[in-house]
């Protein structure tokens, strides 16, 4: 059984206007001395963030409880300095070139990265599996990589910027794309070939150590674990589980693959990158790419091959029937982005402001 860990970023509006509140420094403050549930708190790039990771799980059950008890947590100490805590992939509204958090690796990013700041007030959700070393780690790395896309459908979670719908379900994905190193991870020969290619990286484009190195999926350098960065911020614990479950079972299913000399599935790159592009905008209401046939195939046929492939894992776990309904809520109540536009047809910001606030620790 892997264990498996989750990293989820939030974001503080005001309420009124949806725009970024900074008080992520007076938050973290408050909920670092409090609480042993919430001693993995840490600042995020902006002053208006925050961000969370999870002890090591082994059990769906026992994430599932953390990541409620953390939402409503954060949620009360929200309410208490008047603003709202979001999972959102990015915010309804932006105010000018945002305060950067007060750190001095957050102002080297915002050197380096000069006019993309004020568009980087993005929100992710990030998930770790445990791997047995680095090289089984890059194996399965090879095999994962083009099941991203489909991911990303699953989690698309941010359709506005500035006011207006994008067009985009994941507007977020848009912005990392102007990033140095994003996207679907290149294939590797070995760990020595994937540690190579890291280190020249370092000092080019904004790429001022290996922490800066934001591919969709990675091998951190500090946990034995494979990263999947690909999914935008989520609104609920619920919609979190699912894309956690789905990642463990895809990655324990990658290193058997690897184990087992079963080839990676052979797509181009250039296709790879247009199907997570397509992915971005389309989220599961469309087509999207299907990594096996390399063709454009339904949502709900894509999203099966998925299943299909990490059958195994998920049923050795007893996950079926759990991935089951919540793949059926996703569907039932649509992703983050569909129900962000949904809301803001029925009721405008103060009925977008309502779902955020309600869906933070929504449990069903």
């Amino acid at each position: 059984m892997r264990t498996f860990g989750i990293e989820e970023e939030f974001i503080f509006l005001k309420p009124a206007t949806l725009q970024p509140a900074n008080v992520g420094d007076a938050v973290h403050a408050e909920l670092l001395g409090r609480a042993p549930i919430s001693r993995f708190v840490s600042h995020e790039f902006l002053a208006s963030q925050i961000e969370r990771s999870t002890p090591v799980f082994e059990r769906f059950e026992e994430a599932s409880a953390d990541l409620l008890a953390f939402r409503s947590r954060l949620a009360r100490a929200a309410l208490s300095r008047g603003v709202l805590a979001a999972g959102v992939g990015a915010p309804f509204q932006t105010e000018g070139w945002p305060e950067v958090t007060d750190v001095e690796r957050y102002h080297t990013v915002e050197s380096e990265f000069r006019g993309l700041v004020p568009d980087h007030l993005i929100n992710g959700l990030h998930v770790h599996v445990g791997i047995p070393n680095r090289e089984a780690g890059v194996q399965a790395l090879n095999r994962v990589r083009v099941w991203l896309p489909t991911l990303l459908a699953l989690a698309v979670n941010s359709p506005f910027w500035r006011g207006a719908d994008t067009g985009f379900s994941s507007w977020r994905s848009v912005h990392m794309r102007r990033w140095s190193t994003i996207g679907c991870p290149p294939l590797f020969t070995d760990a020595a070939d994937y540690d190579r290619r890291i280190r020249q990286l370092v000092g080019v484009g904004g790429t001022y150590d290996l922490r800066t190195i934001w591919w969709n999926a990675r091998l951190p350098l500090e946990h034995p674990t494979m990263e999947i960065r690909v999914c935008d911020a989520q609104l609920d614990a619920p919609s979190t589980l699912l894309l956690a479950a789905l990642t463990r079972a895809l990655v324990t299913t990658a290193l058997r693959d690897s184990e087992t000399d079963v080839a990676p599935i052979d797509i181009a790159p250039e296709l790879l990158d247009a199907g997570l592009w397509h992915a971005a905008r389309e989220g599961v209401e469309s087509n999207l790419l299907n990594p096996v046939s390399g063709t454009l195939e339904g949502s709900t046929a894509v999203t099966d091959a998925l299943l299909h492939y990490c059958g195994d894992a998920i049923d050795e776990v007893g996950n079926r029937d759990r991935i089951q309904t919540l793949l059926a809520r996703t569907r039932r109540l649509g992703t983050g982005a569909e129900r962000q536009r949904a809301a803001m047809r029925a009721g405008g910001q103060s009925a977008l402001a309502a779902l955020l606030e309600h869906a933070l620790t929504a449990h069903d």
